[in-house]
């Protein structure tokens, strides 16, 4: 009997702005997503929890070498915060530990929100990814063993409340929250559940934004599979799409030469400033380090640019 054949795949360059669904590993949309487009080469630029849905940019091909780039970017997310209830994990998937009683009002909490915009020190979440001696700490937690975890320092930009319609009946509002990478939406649903006297835990979750990319431009699995070939690849951001936060350089056809074949070439400006890079017709060539004595040195370049 003859083995089923592989389906066949394409060489593709782009990025995809994905609107993940809820109970959908970031793993799981990645790979249903580059089926979807037979790529060759995929990657995800960050993972959203399951329980998550929103904004998960993937890359193909090329843009799987600036794939980190989002990693740093600022985050935007709208969140449910459950208030009265604590859970294990911080979130609705997690054991209740405690049910507390909610009589808070408007005021309340918008002076609680307050104490937490800025910088602020968090401590990481037990169920997470993080690793401790090469295991997540969730394998720990799973486990029932408590480890002893540092605290982050991380900065929360906005912290709007957007409504507080339930308050006095499921002790429900809603949060708009800007804030830089690293932050943990769970714990900070948790801490300021504490600071208003009554526990609380991240009861809904949908990633916004990241950087400069909105959700309003995303496209759900479901979308996607409604689409023609081509109308698809017509949805993919070019690979330099991650990159809007870097300023650009463009080189006359000479110094687009010599760094396509991964020479440094002369350019002045601050050491360490990281550039996006395009030759004189606009053709995108990869990201470069600005280093000392005025040289643009190859960082990531663009295969066959």
């Amino acid at each position: 009997m003859n083995a089923p054949r592989k389906p066949a795949r394409r060489r593709l360059d782009g990025v995809l702005l994905l609107d993940k669904s809820f109970g959908l590993s970031s793993n799981h949309a990645l790979q249903a997503a580059r089926r979807l487009y037979k790529a060759e080469k995929a990657g995800h630029t960050g993972t959203l929890d399951p329980l998550a849905t929103g904004l998960l940019p993937l890359c193909f091909g090329e843009a799987t070498k600036f794939s980190g780039e989002l990693l740093d970017a600022d985050k935007r997310y709208a969140a449910t915060v459950q208030l009265g209830v604590t859970t294990d994990t911080a979130d609705a998937e997690g054991r209740v530990l405690q049910r507390r009683p909610v009589e808070l009002d408007r005021v309340a909490v918008e002076a609680a929100l307050a104490a937490f915009v800025g910088e602020i020190e968090q401590v990481p979440p037990m169920y997470s990814a993080l690793k401790r001696e090469g295991k997540p700490l969730y394998e720990y937690a799973r486990a029932g063993i408590e480890v002893e975890r540092a605290a982050r320092r991380v900065s929360i930009y906005r912290l709007d409340l957007l409504g507080t319609s339930e308050l006095g009946g499921e002790g429900r509002f809603e949060l708009e929250i800007l804030c830089s990478k690293g932050t943990y939406v769970r714990t900070l649903a948790a801490d300021i559940g504490e600071r208003l006297g009554c526990g609380a835990h991240l009861a809904g979750l949908r990633r916004t934004g990241i950087g400069t990319m909105d959700v309003a431009s995303a496209h759900s699995l479901a979308e996607l599979e409604a689409l023609t070939d081509e109308a698809r690849d017509a949805l993919l951001l070019p690979p330099d799409g991650l990159l809007a936060g870097l300023s650009e350089v463009r080189l006359d056809a000479a110094d687009a030469a010599r760094l396509r074949h991964g020479q440094p070439v002369r350019w002045s400006g601050d050491e360490g400033r990281r550039l996006r890079v395009y030759d004189a017709e606009n053709k995108f060539i990869g990201v470069c380090r600005q280093v000392a004595d005025g040289w643009l040195q190859p960082h990531r370049l663009v295969a066959g640019a």
